[in-house]
């Protein structure tokens, strides 16, 4: 067996790891890089970049479909479902390029290739082929789907994300389980290019929403094109065949059986530390299993090991596993001078139509925090001008500020261009504006972000600093 010793080993190279490696090698060149896999981030081989390509493809449908309150007909749309895949796939594997592109870049005597596994503290096993001791190690192995075991019953018309974008030809049928962020964005995406679709919850959630007025209103909005019931009564799943058959009680209560093509699991993630024997260290775990760490540092216990990206289970996005990596990275290379690292304003997107923002604290963490000592504007886009103008008037947005201060909170929103008006008030956040310092910021005339100034007019009058909100404003334009 070879036998090295480094400052430094990474766990894992994907959006996390690749931090790491960059920002631990600003302190030292003895360190590995361990990769299990294939190189290529979650994100561009089976998350965000091919679920983007496929929701394109949908939004080009759907909007084919609906010129008719514009005066515009368009006539005999198909959808070519085996181009769509073919498509998907291409630029998918282009991203991934670029990745691996990335990592190719890598010194190679850097990089290890094989399942990790702790020996103790500070050793790893490499599939028996290597044992690296480490004075520091950083774990960041990402994460993997999740989902019951009744879903096996199944067999082969299982499908997770990874799998979807493998079929060469769209389904006719497709069960969505999961009305979160994936089982959401892929469900209404596969819809609007003519997949039968159902999507199945339990607990009454819907993607990331916490407001409880803009649930309800999303979850009707959704029902308008597609079948979802977010806390539904699953009895069997069963396969037929080339099918899978699913019973449940519809909201009438009465039992139904359906046949689909496939089951596609959107029920959550885990985080790939159940494989590593944790067992073997002394690092203290939560309930869950994964260890222990300090968001701010990425430091675990004992405190030379760090973990960051989807491993930790805290924030499962792109760019927060980029700022943990990092970190992680920068902690580990300069230990044991640790130092806290900046976290961003808290920003989610969700791609579905209408679209899904959460930005700072949501709801449920204010009440918490606040008590009664905060106040809430709104708005609907449903009688907003430029979302009129674009047939797009549907949702709802909230914002939240603090009494007494008037300082920006946060905002959940579902509705047009929600990802730009979600950068825009995750700004104001990790600026600590109040409300009225963002309504001194230019707002022009007919855009969506008005809807936005017309939430935080609300807003400012109930935080009893700005005038009542006046209807139909002169300074606003029509519909504003």
């Amino acid at each position: 067996m070879n036998t090295r010793h480094v400052d430094i080993a990474i766990i894992g190279s994907g959006t996390a790891g690749m931090g790491a490696y960059r920002a631990a090698r600003e302190h030292t060149d003895n360190l590995v890089l361990i990769e299990a896999g294939h190189y290529g981030t979650t994100c561009a081989r089976v998350g965000c970049m091919p679920s983007k390509l496929l929701i394109a493809a949908a939004d080009a449908a759907h909007q084919a479909s609906k010129t008719e309150p514009f005066g515009v007909s368009v006539d005999n749309i198909h959808v070519d479902g085996k181009a769509v895949m073919e498509r998907v796939r291409r630029e998918r594997d282009r991203f991934v390029g670029f990745v691996v592109e990335s990592v190719e870049g890598f010194d190679e005597a850097h990089k290890i290739l094989g399942h990790a596994k702790f020996k103790d503290d500070h050793t790893l096993i490499i599939d028996g082929h290597t044992e690296v001791t480490a004075d520091r190690i950083i774990i960041a192995t990402g994460s993997r789907p999740t989902y019951p075991g009744l879903f096996l019953e199944a067999g082969d018309r299982l499908l997770v994300n990874n799998d979807l974008f493998e079929l060469e030809e769209l389904p006719e049928s497709v069960a969505v389980f999961g009305p979160g962020v994936i089982g959401l964005e892929l469900g209404q995406a596969l819809s609007r290019l003519g997949v039968k679709i159902k999507v199945f919850g339990r607990g009454g959630s819907v993607a990331t929403l916490q407001d409880p007025d803009i649930k309800t209103y999303a979850e009707k909005t959704f029902n308008e094109e597609f079948y979802l019931d977010s806390d539904a009564h699953v009895k069997h799943i069963t396969k037929q065949g080339n099918t899978v058959e699913v019973t449940y009680s519809n909201r009438s209560g009465q039992d139904v059986t359906e046949t689909f093509d496939y089951l596609l699991a959107a029920t959550g993630r885990r985080p790939n530390v159940d494989n590593l024997d944790l067992k073997h260290t002394s690092l203290e775990l939560d309930e869950r299993g994964v260890p222990v760490f300090d968001r701010y540092t990425a430091q675990a216990t004992p405190g030379h090991i760090f973990i960051a990206g989807d491993a930790n289970n805290d924030l499962p996005l792109l760019h927060e596993a980029a700022d943990e990596g990092r970190i992680a990275g920068s902690n580990a290379g300069q230990y044991p001078d640790v130092r806290a690292g900046l976290r961003r304003a808290p920003l989610g997107v969700v791609f579905t139509e209408p679209q899904i923002a959460n930005v700072g604290m949501n709801l449920p963490q204010i009440k918490e925090r606040y008590q009664s000592c905060f106040a809430v504007g709104e708005v609907s886009f449903e009688d907003q001008g430029r979302s009129r103008v674009m047939g797009k008037n549907k949702g709802l947005l909230k914002v939240y500020a603090e009494q007494g201060t008037g300082f920006f909170l946060g905002a959940e929103m579902f509705g047009p261009a929600a990802e730009h008006i979600g950068h825009l008030l995750s700004w104001a956040v990790q600026q600590r504006l109040t409300v009225s310092q963002i309504l001194d910021m230019p707002f022009y005339h007919p855009v969506i972000e008005e809807g936005v100034r017309t939430a935080l007019r609300d807003l400012n009058a109930k935080l009893h600093i700005g005038p009542e909100l006046v209807e139909h404003c002169l300074d606003c334009g029509p519909g504003a």
